[in-house]
C-alpha cells in the first residue's frame, strides 16, 4: 500500500514536472518581446545554476552521511564497451564531459530560442522540438551503430506525417524558417542527450546538470557581449519570463523530476514527462491565446503518438528514456 501510495505521489510529480516544462515555452515567446535570445538564456541559465546550488550542498551531506555509497556507480552498465572505453580516461573527468554536454546544450538551446523568436507559437515549438525523442534512437544508428527495431521506424514514420500536418500546411513552401530552425534543435537535443549518454555514464547527474548550465549561460553570456544584446530594461520587462524559464522549470522541475522518478519506473516516467508537448499547447491557448486548425491538431496529435512509440520497450539494442537534464532512466 504504501509503495501504491509512493508512486502515486511520484507520478504526480512528473505530471507538475511535464506542466512547468510545457508552460515553459511561454515564457520562452514572452521573453523574446524584450530580450535577444542569447541573452535571455543567458540570465535564464544563469538563474538555473544557481537554483541548483541548494540541491547539490543537500546531496552533498547526504552522501557524507551515508557512508560506503558511491554517487552515480549505478548509472554504469556492465559490459558497455563505449562506456569501457571512457573509463579512466579524460572524457570521464565531471567539468570535461560537463563542459561538452554544455556545448551541445548551449548550441541547442540557443537555436531554440530563435526559432521560438521568428515562430512565435509555444505549441508549435513544443512539438517540433519534442521530435528529439524520436531522433535519439535513430541517431545513436547514424553515429553509434546501436540497432533499431522496427517500432522506432515505426514512430518515425508517424512523427514525420505530423510533422508533415503540422508544418507544411500548402507544399513545402509552407515550411517557415521557425520550422526549419525547431527541426534542427531537436536534432542538437538529441545529440545532447547521447552525448551525456555515452559520456556521462560514470557522472553524477546533478553535478553533470550543473555544470553544463554554467556552461551554456558562460556561452550565452559570451555571445551575449559580442553581439552587443545586453539589455536589462528588457530584462526588467520580462523578468516573470526569466525567472519561471531559470528557476521554474530548471531549479523546481529538476528537483520534482528527480523525486518522481525514484518512485516511477523509467518507461512510465518517460511517457508522463513527454506531456509536455502537450502542456505547451495549452499554455499556449491560455496565456498567449493561441490557436491551430484542425490540421495542425492532428499533426500534434500524430508527432505525440510517434513520441510515445519511440519510448515503448524494445526500440533498440539499449533503450534511451530521455529526460531534462539529459541523463539516461535505467
Amino acid at each position: 500500500m504504501l509503495m501504491k501510495q509512493q508512486e502515486m505521489a511520484g507520478m504526480a510529480c512528473l505530471v507538475l514536472t511535464s506542466l512547468i516544462w510545457g508552460f515553459a515555452f511561454v515564457s520562452q515567446v514572452q521573453g523574446m518581446a524584450s530580450m535577444s535570445p542569447l541573452f535571455f538564456n543567458a540570465t535564464r541559465f544563469t538563474l538555473g545554476a544557481i537554483s541548483l546550488i541548494p540541491l547539490l550542498l543537500w546531496k552533498r551531506l547526504r552522501r557524507c552521511r551515508e557512508s560506503g555509497k558511491t554517487v552515480g556507480a549505478g548509472n554504469r552498465e556492465a559490459g558497455d564497451d563505449e562506456h569501457d572505453m571512457i573509463a579512466g580516461s579524460a572524457l570521464s573527468n565531471p567539468l570535461i564531459v560537463g563542459m561538452i554536454c554544455g556545448v551541445f546544450l548551449f548550441a541547442a538551446s540557443t537555436l531554440q530560442q530563435y526559432g521560438i523568436m521568428f515562430g512565435c507559437s509555444a505549441g508549435r515549438a513544443g512539438f517540433i522540438t519534442a521530435l528529439y525523442i524520436v531522433m535519439v534512437p535513430l541517431l545513436a544508428y547514424l553515429v553509434l551503430r546501436r540497432a533499431v527495431r522496427m517500432m522506432t521506424w515505426m514512430a518515425v514514420g508517424v512523427a514525420v506525417a505530423g510533422f508533415y500536418l503540422l508544418c507544411i500546411t500548402d507544399g513545402f513552401g509552407s515550411l517557415t524558417l521557425a520550422d526549419c530552425l525547431l527541426l534542427f534543435t531537436a536534432v542538437l537535443f538529441a545529440a545532447h542527450i547521447l552525448s551525456i549518454d555515452t559520456l556521462g555514464a560514470c557522472v553524477d547527474a546533478l553535478t553533470l546538470s550543473f555544470i553544463q548550465f554554467v556552461t551554456t549561460a558562460a556561452l550565452s553570456w559570451v555571445g551575449t557581449l559580442i553581439e552587443g544584446s545586453m539589455d536589462w530594461n528588457g530584462a526588467g520587462q520580462a523578468w516573470i519570463a526569466v525567472l519561471y524559464a531559470g528557476i521554474g522549470s530548471v531549479g523546481v522541475a529538476y528537483t520534482l523530476q528527480a523525486v518522481g522518478q525514484q518512485w516511477v519506473p523509467p518507461t512510465r516516467a518517460s511517457l508522463i514527462m513527454s506531456l509536455e508537448s502537450v502542456f505547451s499547447v495549452i499554455g499556449g491557448a491560455l496565456l498567449l491565446g493561441e490557436t491551430m486548425t484542425v490540421r495542425g491538431y492532428l499533426g500534434c496529435a500524430l508527432i505525440f503518438a510517434g513520441i510515445v512509440l519511440a519510448q515503448m520497450p524494445g526500440v533498440g539494442r539499449r533503450r534511451l528514456a530521455v529526460n531534462k537534464t539529459g541523463k539516461r532512466d535505467q
